[in-house]
């Protein structure tokens, strides 16, 4: 498979539909602005990074309590890896945040299992997707997460593929914590015998496989030693009372099952794709709440009452949660009050694709709830309004399109799939107050911002491009004070995506619109009326898309410029027509295209590892940086004190200093270390912009890690590191 085609797959939609009102909820007053603790990686020279403040926006798709401590509870992510809870401030500990650029695969999330009689340990499947390499893999840890041993198997696997919702696919057997079973989608059914070190493949287990699912669940019977089942989606429930050596399908089980639970009594609970069933004494029962015959996803039994089930709807914008006390024969539904934590969500956000439902076995009624959006507690579960809290703090898994950090207003905006975007009028360790507004109040027409924009000549004249994945509504909106407050296009044509979007330097009512696969469009009445852009070809095909192409010349209002395919186009009269200026630059998949503040006909070219490039006559002829071998993402930002020349930021690698993050302040000269060894920021990295506001401030925007800043963390390290940079004059690696 092609880059390109990889590329595109980075994210596939995490839910499908418009959010709609939780049924019976009762909105809570919303939760104010706070600074919130922060855990910075240590950057070289003197660099600290973090996460920018959101509150989540993705996909959690399994929780995981340990049976014997407390507090020991653990999530796993469609695309943002695996998180660990901090009970005493409330927040989530990433954990794989040490995997560079190279393993970013291993962001994805397949599967997690504690090993029940030992605390310390744990389990993780990690791969995003089967056709990246290296191959998914599996990893232990012996210190809860903090570190991980990469494990000798390597399987294809597909934490961003169907049914990423259900099932877990490893389990470490509960009477032997040497026996691992690891469920696979591809590749059939795999054993451990020695706590991991090796792994053979079950050749007597063969079902019938879906392709792109295979087996989607473990279970270990706790009660009876030896007692396994597995759920393999699309044939039905197979069993094991010989701790896997030999297999059988258990006659009538449900086709679809999609989450599977044994409690103390032995009775094996099912949701599936037509409700809930229950297998006790060789018997299957219907126990469906209501009688709906509808996709059941969230099980969970108390350990401490095996009677007492939980079930919820599956993949739905309507997620309904039953209770039962008496093993399925009568049902509750529950109906919810919604506590928000973070300022912007609101009560559709609750139980929207509701993924995984578990019992926490150390408190009484204490019940945790994951969904496409985040993480829920509630402390009764017996409540007749149940009080559901949502705790976000640490866990960012949003996607990043677009970033812009204008020298006025907010110091960050913020271009996002799922949740539109933010302004970022708090400091960066705060939640943001709302999310983009303009567009995703009429109709919930705009869930994505792809690209967003201003004007040289009036910073606060910003334009963003966007729209809806779910009912393919595309268009954009403009703002007259920075980002806070946004009025929707006029018009857009009809079956248009927009991806990129540049405006002119002097005029704010100008700007240029590439689209998926078609021919750009401008405007010159700030999106009242569109006309076809000549002399570009058709734009590659969004959303999915994270090339940056399209830039406008930072003095002259009229000039803009484009890169396809190793050619360089500019227009000079306003983005009417563009022709070609350059044809010897090579062509890259990987690409990003920008010009420099205050200096006319400067244009900066990254090709990723064909390397980074510099014009300075408007295209005509470039020069490529040859200390630079690979660059990936690059940014301009606010210049030192007593220096015109910004500040040049690059995630890439450096001869001699090999890869990483790096900063320059002589146009890519000589280059200084930023980055952190701790956290490279390995997440799929697909967007970067300098402050213009603030020196030394730089952001990175991942693929479902959200997005990270570095800044001097202080003042002495930023003197000392602007005298190395500037007085040296030499490359050195940081200390």
């Amino acid at each position: 498979m092609t880059l390109a085609k990889l590329i595109h797959r980075a994210v596939v939609p995490i839910f499908i539909g418009i959010m709609v009102g939780c049924t019976g909820s009762n909105q809570q007053p919303q939760a104010r602005s706070q600074l919130t603790p922060i855990s910075y990686a240590t950057g070289g020279n003197g660099y600290r990074w973090a996460n920018v403040s959101i509150g989540g926006g993705g996909f959690v798709t399994g929780i995981y309590l340990h049976p014997l401590q407390k507090d020991l509870v653990y999530i796993r992510t469609d695309v943002g890896g695996f998180y660990r809870w901090n009970a005493a401030s409330k927040s989530w500990i990433p954990l794989n945040d040490s995997f560079p650029q190279s393993q970013q695969t291993y962001y994805g999330g397949e599967a997690l299992a504690v090993d029940p009689n030992n605390p310390n340990i744990v389990y993780m499947a990690a791969g995003k997707y089967s056709a990246w390499q290296p191959k998914g893999s599996i990893f232990k840890s012996t210190n809860q997460g903090n570190t991980w041993t990469k494990l000798n198997i390597d399987l294809g696997m597909d934490s961003n593929d169907e049914h990423r919702w259900a099932g877990n696919r490893l389990a470490v057997d509960p009477s032997n914590s040497n026996v691992i079973f690891f469920g696979s989608r591809h590749d059939g059914l795999w054993k451990s015998s020695d706590a991991g070190k090796t792994w053979a493949k079950v050749t007597s287990f063969s079902p019938n496989l879906t392709p792109k699912i295979g087996i989607l669940g473990i279970v270990f019977d706790k009660q009876q030693p030896g007692l396994v089942y597995a759920n393999v989606y699309g044939d039905g429930i197979y069993k094991s009372a010989d701790t896997g050596v030999t297999w059988s399908k258990i006659e009538g089980s449900p086709k679809q099952p999609q989450r599977i639970a044994v409690p103390s009594n032995g009775v094996l609970y099912v949701t599936h794709m037509s409700g809930v069933s229950k297998y006790a004494n060789k018997v299957w029962s219907n126990i469906t709440p209501d009688g709906n015959q509808a996709a059941f996803n969230a099980l969970a039994v108390n350990p401490t009452n095996p009677n007492q089930i939980i079930v919820a709807l599956g993949q739905s914008t309507y997620t309904k949660i039953y209770i039962s006390s008496d093993g399925g024969a009568t049902w509750t539904e529950k109906k919810a009050s919604i506590k928000h934590t973070v300022p912007w969500w609101d009560d559709s956000m609750f139980s929207l694709w509701t993924s995984a439902i578990e019992f926490d076995p150390k408190i009484p009624g204490k019940v945790w709830l994951t969904d496409g959006f985040g993480i829920w507690q509630t402390e009764n579960i017996n409540a007749n309004s149940v009080i559901w809290t949502n705790y976000q703090q640490g866990h960012e898994e949003i996607v990043a399109f677009a970033l812009a950090a204008p020298p006025k207003g907010a110091a960050l905006l913020s271009g996002v799939a799922d949740v539109d975007g933010f302004y970022h009028n708090n400091q960066l360790n705060a939640y943001p107050s709302k999310r983009f507004d303009g567009i995703a109040q009429l109709n919930n027409a705009n869930r994505d911002t792809h690209s967003i924009a201003y004007s040289q000549s009036d910073p606060l004249r910003v334009v963003r491009v966007g729209g809806s994945r779910w009912n393919s509504t595309y268009t954009g909106a403009t703002s007259l004070d920075g980002g806070l407050t946004w009025t929707r296009f006029p018009s857009f044509p009809a079956n248009t995506v927009p991806v990129r979007v540049a405006v002119s330097a002097t005029n704010p009512n100008l700007f240029v619109v590439t689209v998926s696969k078609g021919q750009a469009i401008r405007t010159t009445d700030g999106g009242a009326n569109w006309s076809a852009v000549s002399g570009l070809p058709n734009g590659p095909e969004g959303p999915w898309y994270w090339g940056q192409p399209l830039a406008e010349d930072k003095v002259d209002g009229n000039t803009f410029y484009y890169y396809s395919d190793g050619k360089v186009y500019r227009s000079t009269d306003g983005g009417a027509s563009f022709s070609v200026v350059n044809s010897s630059v090579p062509s890259s998949d990987w690409y990003a295209l920008k010009t420099v503040l205050g200096v006319k006909d400067e244009v900066w070219l990254s090709l990723d590892w064909k390397g980074l490039f510099r014009s300075i006559d408007g295209g005509k002829t470039f020069a490529k940086l040859p200390s630079i071998e690979r660059a990936h993402l690059f940014a301009f930002g606010k210049s030192p004190t007593g220096s015109s020349t910004p500040a040049l930021y690059l995630y890439g690698k450096v001869t001699g200093m090999g890869s990483g993050i790096f900063r320059s302040l002589d146009s890519g000269q000589t280059w200084a270390s930023i980055g952190s060894p701790q956290n490279p920021i390995g997440g799929e990295p697909n967007v970067m912009e300098g402050s213009w506001q603030q020196f030394g401030l730089v952001f990175i925007g991942t693929n479902g890690r959200g997005i990270f800043y570095g800044t001097p963390d202080s003042s002495k390290a930023l003197a000392a590191l602007s005298s190395a940079e500037f007085g040296a004059g030499r490359s050195y690696n940081a200390k």
